[in-house]
């Protein structure tokens, strides 16, 4: 049997057995430079000392599980993860545009229709916590192609809806069955890397989910030229079949059998507590849901700052949001194809950190008057660096939090992707708590999210005494 890209996983435990009983050391595989990193099948696992060490590649060909075909995780693959990671998201950006249209045409008061993005938000929120355990005890596959019939349903149900209560509904359920892309694409990376390994592929993961908030506003816009807001959720009923055939084509099971859990609730709400007991796991899933506030806020807070408050178009509004997004996905690129690999991943989540504490400060300073009257231009350029350092922070804190688990990934990227999202939707409202005339609560929304994000960094994970075993190097020394 080939030599695996990283040191295997501990033997998986009985399918009646508690939460796995000890979480391993992230960054604590060794790797070979024989072959990429794979999902062994238990029990065969060898590991070679003598040949040197090597960093895998993101478009390696992993060893499948137990009784399933070899596949190659190629572009196709890569992509079809990215796109399950953006099938919500996407769902909420393309709709943006048709929100005054859809007041009109229901009736309906604008809170209601608002009350269709927080539906779709909350289910987003409550499904992954539903699908990620499900998904360790079942496999993959299952739980992925059910969410993804639930989510082609809620989203055809959505086009027909009669009345904005109808559309509330149809929008809960479309956010809870879409939780499965995003929750099980993390998972299956999580299944088939390791390491330097994961923490590429997740920014590569970035590039492609990261585009969907610059594309599907325009491509809604777009849309309503031919036709109404049912046309948006008719486009995205065809955007969800192609990506449910894909899956049922190209995307094997990846979790053994012999390394699923199936002792139910009791077992899956053992092994999240588990997962939070391990501090560094928490410090991680904090610091990455803190920073994804301060995204938020930008998202939520930005056209009114933009547009209202600094005087410019729409269409400049339109500008600066899609550079903020090639920002986010550039840093993303360099962070798995440049930093990573090179520098410690607790390193990098540090100065990640770091940069996101700062622009939110010059934001802060600047909000509130300390270098006097400043126009756009500068507003402009710190949410460039704050969004774009989120392109750094956001994919380490995931991995370094999934190295933390093996035999838990579901339920650790249930909690990581709930995390982001309940944090964020706390985040949201309260960028607008002091009126309309003023962009001080957007930037101190920022700062404070950031500054907790460092401070779980840095209080929880420790990175000074573990950099040691959480440092993922090309060299692949493993010392």
């Amino acid at each position: 049997m080939p030599e695996h890209a990283a040191a295997p996983p501990p033997r998986p435990e009985r399918a009646s057995s508690a939460a796995p009983s000890a979480v391993p050391a992230p960054g604590s595989e060794r790797v070979s430079s024989a072959v990429p990193s794979a999902v062994p099948a238990p029990g065969s696992e060898r590991v070679s000392s003598a040949a040197p060490s090597a960093v895998p590649s993101p478009r390696s060909e992993p060893a499948p599980a137990a009784g399933r075909p070899a596949y190659r995780t190629g572009p196709l693959v890569t992509l079809l993860l990215g796109c399950l990671t953006a099938t919500t998201p996407l769902a909420m950006d393309m709709y943006l545009p048709s929100l005054p249209q859809v007041t009109r045409a229901l009736d309906a008061p604008a809170a209601a229709v608002q009350l269709t993005l927080t539906a779709c938000m909350a289910g987003l929120a409550l499904g992954q916590l539903i699908v990620g355990p499900l998904s360790d005890g079942w496999g993959r596959r299952r739980p992925l192609l059910a969410g993804l019939a639930g989510y082609l349903t809620a989203t055809a149900l959505c086009a027909l809806a009669p009345t904005v209560e109808t559309l509330i509904a149809c929008r809960l359920v479309q956010g809870l069955a879409g939780a499965a892309g995003v929750v099980i694409a993390r998972a299956v990376v999580r299944d088939l890397y390791d390491g330097v390994a994961m923490a590429r592929f997740f920014s590569t993961l970035m590039l492609i989910s990261g585009a969907a908030p610059i594309v599907a506003p325009l491509v809604g816009g777009q849309i309503l030229r031919v036709t109404d807001w049912r046309g948006v959720f008719v486009v995205l009923t065809v955007v969800g079949a192609v990506l449910a055939a894909l899956v049922w084509v190209r995307l094997p099971e990846t979790l053994p059998p012999a390394a699923r859990h199936s002792g139910g609730t009791a077992q899956t709400l053992r092994a999240m507590r588990g997962l939070l007991a391990d501090l560094p796991f928490t410090g991680y899933m904090l610091a990455g849901g803190f920073a994804f506030a301060a995204l938020f806020a930008y998202v939520a807070a930005s056209p009114f700052v933009v547009q209202e408050i600094y005087g410019a178009s729409p269409q400049t509004f339109s500008l600066l949001f899609g550079l903020n997004s090639v920002g986010l996905v550039a840093a993303g690129q360099l962070n798995g194809k440049v930093l990573v690999g090179r520098v410690g991943l607790d390193k990098v989540l540090a100065a990640g950190l770091a940069v996101t504490v700062l622009a939110a400060a010059a934001l802060l300073l600047m909000t509130a008057g300390a270098f006097g009257e400043v126009g756009l231009p500068p507003v402009a350029a710190a949410l460039f660096v704050l969004m774009s350092a989120m392109g750094v922070t956001l994919p380490n804190a995931q991995s370094l939090a999934l190295l933390r688990t093996r035999q838990a990934a579901g339920s650790a990227s249930a909690l990581l992707g709930t995390c982001s999202f309940l944090v964020g939707a706390v985040a949201s409202p309260l960028v607008g708590i002091a009126g309309e005339d003023t962009a001080v609560p957007m930037a101190v929304v920022q700062l404070s999210g950031s500054l907790v994000a460092a401070a779980c960094f840095v209080g929880m994970c420790r990175p000074w005494s573990t950099r040691g075993n959480t440092r993922a190097r090309s060299e692949g020394d493993g010392n």
